[in-house]
């Protein structure tokens, strides 16, 4: 049972506001809200209530007038309704959240009610000083083979994971909320599908992920303001944690929906459409998420981060996808053709690459590393005259070892790892020698 300290009573007392600005309706259009009386306290980005279930969020400032983007359809409102100023677009996360479900607004969407922090934190807050931030931590055990030994998740590390519809993403982010050494893991569910969120929560994620979890959902229903904020908010969760000297694991699934939810605003606040109709600001809005995750300062702990990506047709080149590549340390690609042949999870090792190498391995570990991506990729590069029969045996020496090694090492990359790293490395040498089974 969560003990009530003094400081969220006050905290709860402070939220409540006995006087409240109020403007009125004067222009509906486009999806926007033209409202007057507010141009005084209103800064741009606070939150506004429209009628008694909506909310808003500021997009621009007149001289008499605001701009006000609802979180809802239009439908029913009229000239002359009141718009009630809420505030600043903060967050007041809690320790009990942690195995909790909420909203982008800090309120519980699953049973019970929620405590409020004594500490509110802006939503869009600032990335630690470069200058002050540790470097990189130690590797991290993952409960998966693959990430022990070729593509090694360290301390503080920013990862992509780059992949089309149906192929597997959420499972793996699952397996890796369950398995990867974390404290809190702080996942967002960004425009979901409504059915999804809860059998992520049961039967992918588990009692076992949920122990140690704040999931914050919006779904795929939900206005763009409420999906965009929906990544802003899990990482000021995270941020919350962090800062207590807690290693966190973050997750948002999927940064390629909040940017299409950023555009969806953009485009209403009349920013213009640029690079395949994405507005300019979203490359600063990706890249000032990622750089909130990572590693700490002074006693504080560290973001470790996984963002996913959705690639239409496996397109690395697509904007979400190029932009992510240039800022984080690592990216790893799920490929539907090894989905479609049976092998989960379905990761496209040469394609895929952890920045944290190869410092994150000893000498020997490397070597391992190496000559484990040669065999692939000499496979690789003979499958097709492989599969046709057009190679013969004894033809090329690197190609034999190659052909001989390859269901040793594919099957390796399916596999969980209940022990260490060392006894992953220890099968994955096993597989490159022949002495696996």
């Amino acid at each position: 049972m969560t003990t009530v300290g003094f400081d969220v009573l006050q905290a709860e007392v402070a939220a409540v506001k006995a006087v409240k600005s109020v403007g009125r309706i004067i222009e509906i259009g486009g999806g926007t809200l033209l409202v007057s009386g507010l141009s005084g306290v209103a800064a741009l980005g606070d939150m506004v209530s429209v009628g008694a279930e909506r909310r808003g969020e500021v997009l621009q400032l007149g001289r008499e007038t605001i701009t006000v983007l609802p979180d809802g359809a239009p439908e029913g409102l009229q000239i002359g309704d009141a718009v009630v100023h809420e505030g600043g677009n903060d967050i007041a996360p809690h320790d009990s959240w942690i195995g909790r479900v909420i909203d982008p607004f800090g309120q519980a969407i699953d049973q019970g009610p929620i405590l409020r922090g004594p500490e509110p934190r802006p939503l869009r807050g600032v990335p630690v000083n470069p200058t002050e931030r540790r470097a990189l931590g130690a590797r991290l055990e993952t409960g998966l083979a693959v990430f022990n030994t070729l593509l090694p998740i360290v301390r503080g590390q920013r990862i992509g994971l780059f992949s089309g519809s149906g192929v597997g993403k959420s499972t793996l982010l699952a397996k890796l909320a369950i398995g990867l050494q974390a404290d809190v893991v702080v996942i967002a569910m960004v425009g979901e599908r409504g059915r999804e969120v809860r059998e992520f929560i049961e039967r992918v994620l588990g009692p076992e992920g949920m122990k140690r979890s704040v999931i914050v959902a919006a779904t795929s229903d939900q206005s763009p303001l409420v999906r965009r904020r929906c990544a802003w908010t899990a990482m000021a969760v995270a941020e919350h944690f962090r800062d207590q000297g807690k290693h966190v694991l973050f997750m948002a699934d999927s940064v390629t929906r909040f940017a299409e939810a950023h555009r969806e605003v953009a485009l209403s606040a009349g920013e213009s459409s640029s690079l395949r109709g994405y507005p300019p600001s979203t490359s600063h809005m990706i890249t000032s998420l990622c750089e909130r995750a990572g590693p700490g300062k002074g006693s504080a702990g560290d973001i470790t981060a996984v963002f996913s990506v959705l690639v239409a047709g496996s397109d690395m080149e697509e904007p979400i996808a190029d932009i992510l590549r240039g800022v984080l340390d690592g990216h790893v690609v799920l490929d539907r053709q090894i989905a479609e042949r049976g092998r989960f999870p379905a990761i496209d090792l040469l394609r895929s690459v952890s920045r944290a190498l190869p410092e994150a391995a000893s000498a020997e570990e490397n070597a391992i590393i190496s000559t484990a991506r040669q065999r692939l990729g000499t496979y690789d590069r003979s499958e097709m005259m492989i599969q046709a029969g057009l190679y013969t045996r004894g033809t090329d020496a690197a190609i034999d070892t190659a052909i001989e090694t390859y269901p040793r090492l594919d099957a390796f990359l399916a596999e969980a790892e209940f022990d260490s790293t060392a006894a992953s490395f220890s099968r994955l040498a096993a597989c490159l020698d022949g002495s696996a089974g």
